[in-house]
């Protein structure tokens, strides 16, 4: 019982779950204009260096004869440093 009130009393937090790693849903994703703002590149570099990026999640929605087709990206922080070290040839 008392480990239970002990293990209850300890803060999950996005830097570590109960299992001990971190939850990619609860992850900071930035958007396209973002990560434009922050490194300073347009929103069409940006689109082009992450559009084929394993881990950005896309949500798309099909064109209709009426509307044209869009696609919203997210990338999660990790995808981003991953990259950023890429181009940096750190990687």
């Amino acid at each position: 019982m008392e480990s239970t009130q002990q293990q209850m009393n300890v803060p999950i937090t996005p830097e570590r779950s109960q299992n001990g790693f971190a939850p990619t849903a609860l992850e900071r994703h930035y958007s396209v204009s973002e990560l434009s703002k922050l490194w300073f590149f347009s929103e069409n570099t940006i689109r082009r260096l992450f559009s084929r990026e394993p881990g950005v999640i896309k949500i798309t929605r099909q064109a209709t004869r009426v509307k044209r087709g869009y696609t919203s990206l997210r990338i999660p922080e990790r995808i981003a440093q991953r990259v950023h070290q890429r181009l940096q040839g750190l990687s």
